[in-house]
């Protein structure tokens, strides 16, 4: 088989699969862009991919959605719980892969095979032992019983323990004999040549904290707290329930998910791919 032929075939094949993926994202852009009697009217057929014929009905259903429930009010708190969980998970997780990858302590080993087998452990198993230790904290419907359990993560401890290890100890002892300490070689020479492990780890703490539900649903019970996740359950049970309501929250909670990915899509590759520190 030619290299043309096989070409065509492949890009066939990732276009067809990325159709999959994307047109029910359209459909449900659409859907939020239209009346709700134009969805079931228009379901089936080539329209139920466009919005509205009239432009001014766009934005109508964002507008009413706004109107019925506070929906920038879930929407800080989902912002403010993904930052700090983005920047924690940063912090902890690089500091710990740090350890593991250039200092020497008893028990290294062991503990470092300990966190790889606790990967192998669904989170779900964990989740009443987490609200346990959130009781017995005494931080249960608060912000930080959100974010406290997101912070530290197996595979991002993982990462970080690889891309450090590919660091040249040279260029850490040389640093040293400048008079560096510990932490000033972590901050100012180990974590900007780890560019894509710190993208990577990011963008995955962002999108699974943006996406939490079950934890969040636990822990609170002030809808004052709620991230956007949970408010979009009680707005797909708060009646009368609109479809059209429910594709445009969803299309809210969908866009920060597709910025935080275009912006760190070059790292990210480079982190999940494992290639390379950042050292030029």
């Amino acid at each position: 088989m030619s290299k043309p032929v096989k070409r065509i075939i492949e890009y066939s094949f990732l276009t067809l699969l990325a159709s999959i993926f994307i047109f029910p994202m359209i459909w449900m852009i659409a859907s939020s862009m239209k009346p709700e009697g134009d969805i079931y009217v228009d379901m089936g057929t080539i329209q139920s991919f466009f919005p509205s014929i009239n432009p001014s009905e766009w934005f109508q259903t964002y507008q009413a959605l706004f109107e019925r429930f506070d929906v920038l009010k879930y929407v800080f708190n989902s912002v403010m719980y993904a930052v700090i969980v983005t920047a924690g998970s940063i912090v902890v997780n690089a500091m710990a892969g740090y350890a593991f990858a250039k200092f020497n302590f008893t028990g290294k080993k062991f503990l470092f095979g300990l966190l790889l087998s606790l990967l192998i452990v669904p989170m779900e198993t964990l989740i009443i032992t987490q609200f346990t230790v959130a009781h017995e904290l005494g931080i249960l419907n608060t912000r930080m019983a959100v974010v406290l359990p997101m912070l530290a993560n197996m595979l991002f401890i993982y990462l970080f323990r690889n891309f450090f290890k590919a660091v040249p100890d040279e260029i850490i002892e040389s640093v040293q004999l400048d008079g560096a300490n510990y932490w000033t070689i972590f901050w100012k020479i180990i974590l900007p040549m780890s560019k894509p492990a710190i993208a990577t780890v990011g963008t995955l703490s962002f999108i699974a904290s943006w996406n939490d539900y079950l934890w969040p649903l636990m822990v609170l019970t002030d809808t004052e707290k709620f991230p956007l996740q949970v408010a979009i359950t009680n707005i797909n049970s708060t009646p009368p329930v609109y479809t059209n309501q429910v594709m445009a929250i969803l299309t809210l909670s969908t866009i920060p998910l597709i910025i935080v990915y275009i912006v760190a899509q070059k790292y990210l590759l480079q982190g999940l791919g494992g290639s390379g520190t950042g050292i030029k």
